[in-house]
Parts: structure tokens; sequence; C-alpha cells
């Protein structure tokens, strides 16, 4: 933790588990609580993850001040949870925009990229740190959507998280806004792929019927049609599938699959992203 002030690790020394908090759990130290903002337009989702032993607390990407306020203001009045840190995934406004009426209300430090609002510290690629006592979080770069983007890896116990920003999507990947194909296929085919397959997936938007409506025009296996038949379904996906999932139904993460390939007319990963990303954009 050498990388985060005295201040930053007082404040974020302890740890948690992964479980939304409609579904509590005593057993199980760490809560994931979502927050829809803007929903019927941006469709993005702020976070809540709480360690239920010590109660600590931090909030990933309050963008919306108005949605999100009121719901921590319920959760650290009533003393379910103690609020320690706000955690950015990079410096979009629609993420990282609500950070100065946050802090009026929550003097907090705030992790996140270098160029997010009122950033207290950028901690480095693979660094890591731990809420409450068992929650052991990893920073993992993942530049292109913009180039301070950062996915946080939440460990505790045997329950696993990521928390993915604008990088991966259900489904999907973010547009390459201030990187390249070649930065997109490290974050997601690298950086991402390496977490465990049973590592759930918590993505800033809801995207995911967009994306599977693009994804069956590339591909119609099994993965992609299941995913089509919960996106259907289900008014929210997050934290519903996996790295796992994500490397079976998401094009983007099939750049080596001959089915990619041949869509795409290109036989290199990075010449496949590419062309998805472009053929993503004009659908």
């Amino acid at each position: 933790m050498s990388f985060l002030s005295p201040l930053i690790q007082r404040t974020l020394l302890r740890s948690t588990t992964t479980r939304p908090i409609s579904s509590l759990v005593t057993s199980r130290p760490m809560h994931i609580q979502s927050i829809p903002m803007w929903e019927g337009s941006g469709n993005n989702y702020a976070y809540i993850v709480s360690d239920d032993k010590s109660k600590e607390a931090v909030v990933i990407d309050p963008a919306n001040p108005p949605e999100v306020l009121p719901v921590l203001k319920e959760q650290t009045e009533s003393g379910k949870i103690k609020l320690t840190t706000i955690i950015n995934t990079h410096h979009h406004h629609d993420h990282a925009g609500g950070n100065t009426e946050i802090l009026k209300h929550y003097p907090l430090p705030i992790v996140g990229g270098k160029d997010c609002a009122k950033v207290s510290n950028s901690p480095p690629h693979n660094s890591t740190f731990t809420i409450g006592d068992t929650i052991k979080v990893r920073a993992l770069h993942t530049p292109c959507h913009t180039q301070d983007s950062i996915c946080y890896f939440f460990e505790d116990g045997e329950d696993r998280a990521v928390f993915t920003g604008d990088t991966l999507f259900i489904g999907g990947c973010g547009r390459f806004f201030e990187g390249t194909a070649e930065e997109m296929h490290k974050a997601l085919n690298e950086t991402l792929a390496s977490l465990p397959d049973d590592t759930k997936v918590y993505p800033g938007h809801e995207y995911t019927k967009g994306n599977v409506k693009f994804g069956v025009t590339v591909s119609q296996n099994a993965a992609i049609k299941k995913l089509q038949d919960f996106a259907n379904s289900n008014k929210e996906t997050q934290g519903k599938f996996t790295i796992g999932d994500e490397k079976a139904h998401n094009v983007f993460m099939r750049v080596d699959d001959p089915e990619m390939q041949k869509a795409t007319g290109k036989n290199d990963p990075i010449g496949v992203m590419a062309k998805l990303r472009e053929m993503k954009n004009a659908s």
C-alpha cells in the first residue's frame, strides 16, 4: 500500500466478499449494491461494496449525486455502512462527474484514474489495498476507452468481482475513445481474461441488450443465444455473468475464434478487434 497516503491507508485498511445487498447472508462479509443512474438514457451503475463485519464500504462511480446521495444517506445514517472511500474507474463525467458534490457530503479520499475530478490517489497497475479485514482490491490498468481507465478486482475468500467501468460490458466493450484496438485487446484478452473464470462482472452501464443484438449478427453460438434470452427477460444483468461467461459470449473476447475471423475478414487478433468495434459502431 505504499502508493497510498496515510489517510488513504487508514480508511482503506479492511476487507469483504461479493453478493448483492438484496440477498444478505451474515456469513458472507462482502456485499454489493447496485445503484442504477440515468435509467432510460445513460443506464449507468454506481456500486456500494461493503464489509459485513466492519461495515466499512466504498462507493464506485457515484456520478449522479441526486440518485446516489439518498442511498448513501440511508445506509450511513442507519449504521449499515461506514463509507471510507470513493472509487472511480475513469475520468468521464458520467463516472467521475459527481465527485465534487459527493465530497460536500462525504469528505473522503478519492481513488481513481489520474484524470478523475478531485482524485486523491491513482493506484499503480497491480497494486492492492483492502477494505475491512478480508476484502482485497487489486487495481488493473486497462487504458483504451480512456488512458486513465482502471478496473478493480475484489476478492473476499472464494467470492470475486471485477468492476470494469467502460472497458468491459456484459457481451461488449467500450469505444476506443483514447486508445487503440491493440490496447483494448490487451485490456480484455490479457488483463481481464487472466482473472479467475468465476469472477463476477459489474460494468459501468446496462448495455447488454444492445451488445447481444450486435453479437448475434456475427456469432450464433449457444452462449450468445443464452445471453440473448437472459437479456430479453431481465432488466439488469450486472453481477449475473462471470469472466468465464464473457470468454464464451463476448465477441470482443473471442478474437482468436475462426468464427470471428470469418465475420471480420481479419486473421490477427488486433485486426479482428478493430473490425468488430468498427462494425459495432455502425450497428
